[in-house]
């Protein structure tokens, strides 16, 4: 195990893998460190181009030392995942967001009630109704979106205006 100690008392004990940010010369380094209050254990470690901070030094005496090292590609972010990271919405601003794109209150009622009757449309009215926060990949909004004839690309700028309000 390779250690290299950082003034700041920060500790470089083994890189595991570096992959490629989507920015020129940033990095994502996957590595065990010791933090300074002693604690020993694995993180990712965003490096960027020209930080003297932290373990920043350190990872890149680390890079030059093991020029070999791979490097993996940057791979952006499924649809799936960018829709997971999008932030919940309060009921207010779900239900703005809806008025700001012209979607009123009883439409969306009027969609959850022409539901099937049983548990899903039971389920799909609670949601609704006494939701406080709402998150993008709820199926519930996809339901919503699909009988309003929304593709998703535009529920998440729906989504990301209402994120604002």
């Amino acid at each position: 195990m390779e250690k290299t100690e950082n003034p700041s008392t920060l500790a470089l004990n083994r890189v595991h893998s570096i992959r490629a940010a989507a920015q020129p010369d940033v990095f994502i380094v996957h590595c065990n460190i010791t933090d300074i209050h002693g604690r020993t254990y694995d993180c990712d470690y965003g490096l960027q181009p020209d930080d003297p901070h932290g373990l920043a030094p350190s990872i890149r005496q680390w890079m030059l030392d093991k020029p070999t090292f791979p490097i993996g590609i940057y791979v952006p972010p499924t649809v799936e995942e960018v829709r997971a990271g999008m932030p919940s919405l309060t009921a207010r601003q779900f239900r703005l967001g809806l008025v700001n794109a012209g979607i009123s209150q009883s439409t969306v009622a009027a969609i959850v009630a022409e539901l099937p009757a049983g548990p899903d449309r039971d389920k799909a009215q609670i949601e609704w109704e006494y939701a406080t926060t709402f998150n993008r990949t709820h199926p519930l909004i996809a339901t919503i979106g699909a009988a309003l004839g929304l593709a998703g690309d535009q529920i998440d700028e729906m989504w990301q205006a209402a994120a604002s309000l």
